[in-house]
């Protein structure tokens, strides 16, 4: 540090013979360097900053609008996803609606078809006890018919001699002789 030191204090001490050299007075040629720095920096650096803060300004601008751009892009998304999503509700609601309606439509025929189920099943209960109490009358009239047609010849039978069965037939002859008669 001090071979530092001792070169910028052996520079102050050249001869001035219309060279260049340092002073290395720092109050006597600070203001003035400053000034001729600041002056330099500015002169030449104003170009080099502006051309830098124009490319910053250029990029942040271009961000920006991307961004921008990208927010509208999403905020259309979010819309047509919101669209979207209220069509599905509808749809969702039309098909609950319609599967409601389906199913009590289904339970009304469901009820109907039963009932006529029953009122067919009924039908046929009556027919066959209507069948089955004319069978049971037609067998009671034919036993009864049988039993006395049995009384009635047992009661002929007995109640009848020859002469009486001559009478009868003779009567009867004579009733088909009446008849041929008519019919001749």
């Amino acid at each position: 540090m001090k071979n530092i030191t001792d070169s910028f204090v052996s520079l102050g001490h050249w001869p001035s013979a219309g060279g260049f050299g340092f002073n290395t007075d720092i109050l006597a040629t600070n203001p003035i360097n400053l000034s001729v720095v600041l002056g330099v920096v500015i002169y030449f650096g104003k170009g080099v900053l502006n051309d830098l803060l124009d490319n910053r300004k250029q990029r942040i601008l271009s961000t920006i609008r991307s961004s921008e751009e990208l927010r509208k892009a999403a905020i259309e998304q979010l819309e047509r996803a919101r669209d979207r999503l209220r069509k599905v509700e509808i749809e969702a609601d039309e098909y609950r609606m319609n599967g409601y309606s389906e199913i009590e439509r289904e339970k009304v025929n469901l009820i109907n078809a039963t009932s006529d189920s029953l009122e067919l099943l009924e039908n046929y209960k009556n027919e066959t006890l209507h069948f089955e109490q004319q069978r049971a009358i037609n067998q009671v009239r034919q036993r009864v018919f049988q039993q006395a047609l049995k009384g009635a010849l047992g009661t002929l039978n007995s109640c009848l001699n020859s002469e009486l069965h001559f009478r009868t037939i003779r009567a009867n002859i004579g009733i088909l002789g009446t008849m041929e008669e008519i019919t001749d």
